[in-house]
């Protein structure tokens, strides 16, 4: 291997002694790390080990998905320590001497499931599966890191760096607070026996209660009822006792115990060197030599540098070893802090100095554990240092304001060992630039106590509340003096991140408050100067200029109103503050999530009906379930990347692939004229090029493919061609489009019923309003991004992949055009998705196609994966809608008339855009009848990638629009919007404006059972009162109904195969046309097959989805795939036991096993293809009249929220939710589906917010999405979940046109969560009452910190803008 220590490098190493060889343990298993893996990160190796439990989601720390622990011992300490960590962000010799422990290593199904595992599968807790590995080793660290059992918000605070998609988290929460009990009894050797028969001990409590679940009703028909659910049933750990692993825990390695460590200098890829000093003069002396070196610790912020935005460092020394940067001393004058010190390290000396120090010393101390408590997630507070975070000098860095605030001192020292010290105010000198010399490092940090009647305050606000980067942060100090009756100001310092290239220190304001007396005209006269001292231009890097600078005055405001508080705590203030103020300063306080499922069980047969745990759950919480990615490759395979156009609009001149020919391990470069057949592809029309050739229309569209021997080396490569081009024009709104006329061909369409032009002009309408709706997008972010391995058969003659897609059919039929091959000749797999949404339906396509072509040229293995950053720049997101309404209505409330323009945002090809629209058109009545509505829609065609089907596929866009123009008839009459709704639900018998006509409606039914379970009146009042007491606090409530059509709306889509096999065991392997993507599909197929032969679930086995078991398979979407595979499943087991019936109406047999080997003997076909098409389905846009609908699924939402008014935060403190779901399939899966779609919905309503480069973004290069990661686009993580989430399904309404009397579920509950967004609205509208502001306001979705607060319209926004003001949206 590489030297450790060699002789050039003899001067700096001369002290220090060498193992020999760099080691790691993982999960107990000794390796040596070769040289030359400098560029590796942790999570690159073990995946190469095979390891592939632990997952790539982000590749930059922010989804939790590649979470491992790692154990060393603590020089420190003198004991050993357990950390999770982010495994694609730690470079893999920085574990070095470690013990590194991944999902593999606690658990699998042959040796058993750790608790954790366990609990998590039994919870009903993973779906796609694809972040349960990440979620299991967050626990398992907690676990094995704390000396007595965590807290439940300790456990909810180490899950905030961990991503999910699918569950909407409760189910994982709920898993895991077992671990947070008190009695032992469940994981020790104690029996369980042995207590009271009759009392039942919850093991979340460990003390008696009710929570046992109770089933009453029938022996076919049982209702769950309970609180904690049976999920804490004991009896889920008797098969594997937890008490067994005391003695299996993987102890640390005794060998690294016994070993000391040694200085590394090591290699990698293009010439990086490594380099890990153990002592500071080491540091400094290895500094000296390679000035531009990168001192790196946790590498959460070089790592990104050079992954993401391909900064060339060439030499990385690691200085997490030294001990002198590690120290943290209390001294006299306050904390010495050293600059490697892990944030959280930091935080517990921080926890424990406050409570031994006295109360007036630790201000700033107390300031800083609320900020790190924010700050980023516990993976990466684990391994990111307090110098780090310092020297990056992040304009939006949470902790440089507080450390100028606090006074901090930094103490830096040269390579000569000459130390120096400077004022944290002084330190940052502009844009990622600090007072560091060369040949400096930043040596220890001096934290000084606070004095008496010195307080300091720590303020924040983000684009979500936990593991997210700052808007603006900020740190505030002032230290006050008794004079006579007042208080005077004897220093203060105001410092802000967000508002500048650097942490700056409002000094006018500072010098300005200084000699002041406390009271309201200090605050007065601060706000006016932090105004000229706080200057952001309009085009300022990250936009949101207006609430940003609101936001500065807001936490001066806030901070005035604390001190006051807290000096009128100790002494009396001359000034009081009004009660209904404190709301500005409480600390905002998130309780447990409490959960609540209310569900009947009627069973089926042996299975159908049942709550059973996802087939693949086991799977997928201990690593072993296997996604595209995880497939090994091939021998001779290649990787590939995409050559991506960089401009919105343009004709491509020339391409240079000269530098990509000569990259390290080329393999391979391939345009459009290298395509062997129809470079031509599309879902619906070939309207889109596989490789552009003379014309790009969007950032981001497919030029070229090139491969190489690695994904990095690919990646390489492909920045490596330098296309020339001649820019033209692009459109980038629908504003535009509407403006240029610029409208797919053939893409208007209208509904109508009555006569709306007539009815306007009647005279019959006591009131007409006419507005806009502007419907952001949302990205998909299924956690596993896309991924295909493509390979070819006998020379080229055939063509096979696995592919991560949603619709195999689709591949199959693109790698087929694409290559000129028969699609007999084309066979697509796919075994599993980690999340698809409607992401993986038509956009995953284009990506496979592109890789068969240099696999069926070359004839080899070609992978490809798309990085985070890419995937959601290329593959489309859901559509942004313009709604234009004008309705009609009585002075009662009654809706006459509606006339509806809707516009959606195709971008740069029809993909599925005008079937998006269409369904956009069938639900803009959302529940209501409305007598004469004509509804008219176009296909937007702008520069951008192409958006696509996404959970709700334009549903949610169209009743969206309805429920605003309702909410507005509400306020033009002053009632309450529930009311309005009501008074115009549609019921038994309407006929829709599409000519189909309601049968089975159970809307009133929800409507009132969800009325009565929220006690909405009370809930109302409830608001009102605190409201009425809090001026900057403000909670709303909001009812919301859906109805969502069932059923793809192109007629021949609704059909469905499978093949079902009986084996003479009596085992059954069912294969179908559907994909399961973590909704559970296959358990309830398979329940279905079970209840059909009346054998056990456990006998039916589903392995995966393939074009050459299945043909012409429709997509997995439209929520319909239970019902139509289903059926077809049903339909096959029917044949098969048809024939078995002469043979087992003869004889009695013991078991299916013995019928099925006498059949055999018989010589009778144990095998079946099952079919379905969808009946009395069909709708002719001709005529506009038709069923356009097999049947509807009716739900309905109350939720309750509250706002911050003064920086636009905002919680959601109770969500209840009703669903009509007949006789469910699997109630337990139905649930999960409903809590999944409806967390989902809250991020589309309230949180993510897509930021493309328009007119609305100037900041941002024209077409290019900004928001393309973790890092600027957030998903609801477990701290945005309900505190009350409760999920009830109607009982005894039984759906007699969908198999075994079900419901669809998949994509109804994901309008739901409009209850949070119009909630808000709520909210707002209480807060503009307080300025005398009680008409109409716009707000669009999704509603985030900008669009609450400068809605929120106060003195403090009235100084930049007025009530009017709409916060920008990218549509």
């Amino acid at each position: 291997m590489g030297s450790l220590k060699n002789e050039e490098e003899s001067g700096i190493l001369g002290e220090m002694e060498s193992n020999g060889e760099a080691i790691v343990y993982i999960n107990g298993v000794r390796r040596v790390l070769p040289d030359g893996l400098a560029h590796l990160t942790l999570l690159e190796y073990l995946r190469d080990q095979g390891l592939t439990g632990t997952k790539l989601g982000c590749g930059e720390g922010g989804c939790g998905a590649c979470t491992v622990m790692i154990s060393y011992f603590n020089q420190q300490l003198k004991k050993c320590v357990h950390h999770a960590i982010n495994a694609c962000l730690a470079p893999l010799y920085s574990v070095e001497g470690m013990h590194v422990i991944t999902v593999e290593g606690i658990g699998n199904r042959k040796i058993g499931l750790h608790p954790v595992q366990e609990s998590l599968a039994m919870s009903h807790g993973s779906q796609c599966g694809f972040c349960t590995p990440g979620f299991v080793m967050s626990m398992y660290a907690l676990l094995r890191s704390s000396q007595a059992a965590p807290t439940e918000e300790q456990i909810e605070e180490t899950l905030a760096g961990n991503l999910c998609r699918c569950t909407g988290y409760r189910p994982i929460i709920d898993a895991f607070r077992v671990f947070a009990k008190t009695d032992n009894m469940v994981y020790t050797g104690r029996n369980l026996e042995s207590r009271q028969s009759n009392e039942f001990i919850c093991p979340s409590t460990g003390k008696p209660c009710s929570c046992e679940p109770k089933y009453v009703g029938s022996a076919d028909k049982m209702e769950s009822v309970g609180d904690c659910n049976r999920r804490y049933k004991q009896l889920s750990y008797s098969d594997i006792d937890g008490s067994k692993y005391n003695d299996k825990e993987l102890i640390f390695p005794p060998e690294l115990l016994l070993r000391k460590l040694s200085f590394l200098s090591l290699n990698g890829f293009g010439g990086l060197k490594w380099y890990r000093p153990l002592s500071l003069q080491h540091v400094l002396e290895l500094k000296a030599r390679y000035p531009d070196a990168k001192l790196v610790i946790g590498n959460t912020e070089v790592g990104i540098e050079m992954r993401l935005k391909r900064m060339p460092y060439k030499v990385l020394i690691s200085v997490a070893q030294v001990p002198e940067l590690n120290v943290i001393n209390v001294k006299e004058h306050g904390l010495e802090i050293g600059s490697a010190v892990k944030l959280s390290e930091l935080l517990s000396v921080l926890r424990r100095v406050t409570v031994e120090r006295a109360a007036h010393e630790i201000s700033s101390f107390k300031s800083l554990i609320e900020q790190i408590k924010w700050f980023a997630g516990t993976q990466i507070r684990n391994v990111a240092s307090v110098g780090g975070n310092i020297c990056t000098a992040s304009p939006i860095s949470d902790l440089n304001p507080l450390w100028i605030a606090a006074g901090a001192r930094f103490q830096m020292i040269d390579s000569k060992g000459n130390i120096r010290t400077t004022l944290a105010e002084n330190f940052f000198l502009g844009y990622r630039k600090v007072d560091l010399s060369n040949d400096e490092i930043l040596l220890s940090i001096h934290l000084p106590w606070t004095r008496p009647f010195e307080y300091v305050k720590e303020f924040k606000q983000a684009h979500r509340r936990d593991d997210d980067i700052a808007i603006v942060n900020a740190g505030m100090r002032v230290h006050l003096e008794r004079k006579d009756e007042e208080w005077v100001v004897l220093d203060a310092s105001i410092a802000y991140g967000g508002v500048a290239p650097l942490s700056i220190s409002a000094s006018k304001t500072k010098a300005f408050l200084t000699g002041k007396t406390w009271c309201k005209e200090l605050l007065s006269g601060a706000l006016k100067m932090l105004e000229e001292d706080i200057l952001l231009k309009e085009d300022a890097p990250g936009g949101m200029v207006e609430f940003r600078k609101s936001l500065t005055l807001s936490f001066f405001f806030k901070f005035f109103l604390w001190v006051s508080q807290q000096i009128d705590l100790k002494a009396s203030l001359t000034e009081t503050i009004p009660s209904s103020h404190l709301s500005a300063i409480e600390p905002s306080h998130k309780p447990a999530v409490m959960g609540k499922q209310d569900y009947e069980i009627v069973k089926h047969g042996t299975a159908v009906g049942s709550p059973e745990v996802h087939l693949s759950a086991t799977l997928q919480v201990t690593g072993e379930a296997e996604y595209a990615d995880d497939i090994p490759m091939p021998p001779n395979a290649l990787h590939s990347a995409l050559i991506l156009s960089k401009k919105p609009h343009a004709r491509i001149v020339s391409i240079d692939d000269s530098g990509a020919k000569v990259s390290p391990g080329f393999a391979g470069i391939f345009f459009a004229k290298d395509v062997p057949g129809d470079n031509r592809i599309g879902p619906v029309f070939a309207d889109e090029e596989l490789f552009a050739s003379e014309l790009v229309t969007c950032v981001g569209q497919v030029i070229g493919i090139v491969v190489a021997d690695t994904h990095e080396n690919a990646k390489l490569a492909a920045r490596r061609v330098h296309v020339e081009y001649e820019e033209l024009a692009p459109v980038l709104s629908i504003e535009d489009a509407i403006k240029f006329k610029s409208f797919h061909p053939g893409s208007e369409k209208q509904l109508k019923k009555g006569d709306v032009e007539f009815f306007f002009q009647s005279g019959q309408c006591d009131r007409i309003i006419e507005g806009e709706v502007q419907v952001g997008g949302q990205e998909h972010f299924y956690l596993e991004p896309q991924t295909s391995l493509v390979w070819t058969l006998d020379r080229g003659n055939e063509v096979q992949m696995i592919s991560s897609t949603q619709a195999p059919q689709k591949h199959q039929k693109y790698v087929s055009r694409v290559l000129g091959l028969p699609m007999s000749k084309v066979v697509c797999k796919t075994k599993r998705l980690g999340g698809g949404f409607g992401g993986k339906e038509t956009r995953s396509a284009f990506i496979a196609a592109a890789a068969s072509v240099p696999s069926y040229l070359l004839n080899r293995p070609v992978k490809i994966t798309l990085d985070r950053d890419v995937d959601m720049m290329i593959t489309g997101q859901r559509h942004s809608f313009l709604g234009k309404y004008k309705v009609g209505f009585t002075n009662e409330g009654k809706v006459l008339a509606l006339d509806l323009e809707i516009y959606n945002n195709a971008g740069n090809s029809f993909d599925l855009s005008l079937a998006v629209l269409e369904r956009a058109m069938f639900h803009s009545d959302n529940v209501y009848e409305i007598p004469h509505i004509r509804v008219n829609g176009k296909v937007c065609f702008t520069n951008f990638p192409s958006n696509t089907a996404f959970r709700g596929f334009g549903g949610p866009q169209g009743m969206l629009i309805a429920e605003n123009w309702i909410q507005r008839i509400a306020m033009e009459l002053k009632k309450s919007p529930e009311e309005i709704r009501e008074m115009n639900f549609q019921s038994e018998g309407s006929m829709l404006h599409y000519g189909q006509r309601l049968e089975h409606c159970t809307l009133h039914q929800l409507w009132n059972q969800l009325k009565l379970s929220c006690e909405f009146p009370r809930a109302r009042a409830e608001v009102d009162q605190f409201n009425a007491q809090n001026r900057w606090k403000k909670r709303g409530v909001a009812m919301v109904p859906t109805k969502f059509g069932i059923s793809f709306t192109t007629k021949f889509m609704n059909q469905a195969g499978a093949l079902v096999q009986v084996y003479t065991d009596g085992t059954v392997l069912v294969t179908h046309g559907g994909v399961e993507m973590g909704q559970g599909l296959h358990t309830k197929v398979a329940q279905i097959a079970a209840s059909a032969f009346n054998i056990p679930l456990s006998s039916v086995f589903i392995s995966e989805t393939s074009t050459d078991k299945v043909p012409n398979a429709s997509p997995t979407a439209a929520s319909a795939s239970s019902d139509m595979y289903g059926a077809a499943v049903l339909d096959a087991c029917e044949q098969i036991k048809a024939r078995m019936e002469p043979i087992s109406s003869k004889h009695s047999f013991g078991s299916f096993a013995e019928l099925a080997n006498a059949c055999y003997l018989e010589r009778i076909d144990l095998s079946a293809h099952g079919f379905h098409a969808t009946p009395d389905i069909g709708f002719d846009w001709k005529t506009g009249k038709g069923n356009a609908f097999r049947y509807f699924t009716y739900g309905a939402a109350f939720a309750e929220v509250e706002i911050d008014t003064l920086t636009g935060d905002s919680h959601t403190r109770n969500a209840n939710i009703f669903l009509d779901l007949g006789y469910s399939l699997n109630p337990a899966i139905d649930v999960g589906q409903i809590e999944g779609a409806f967390i989902q919905g809250l991020g589309w309503a309230a949180l993510e917010e897509l930021k493309w480069g328009d007119a609305a973004h100037k900041w941002i290069p024209p077409g290019c999405l900004f928001t393309c990661g973790p890092g600027n686009y957030k998903i609801p993580s477990i701290n945005d979940v309900p505190s009350k989430f409760s999920v009830s399904l109607l009982k005894g309404a039984p759906n007699v046109k969908a198999i075994h009397s079900s419901k669809a579920v998949g994509e109804p509950p994901f309008f739901l969560a409009s209850a949070v967004l119009f909630g808000i609205k709520d909210a707002i509208a209480a807060a503009r009452t307080e300025e005398g502001l009680d008409g109409w306001f716009p707000l669009d979705n999704p509603t985030t910190p900008e669009r609450i607060r400068m809605a929120c319209t106060d003195e403090f926004t009235l100084r930049f803008v007025d009530s009017n003001f709409r916060a920008k949206l990218s549509i």
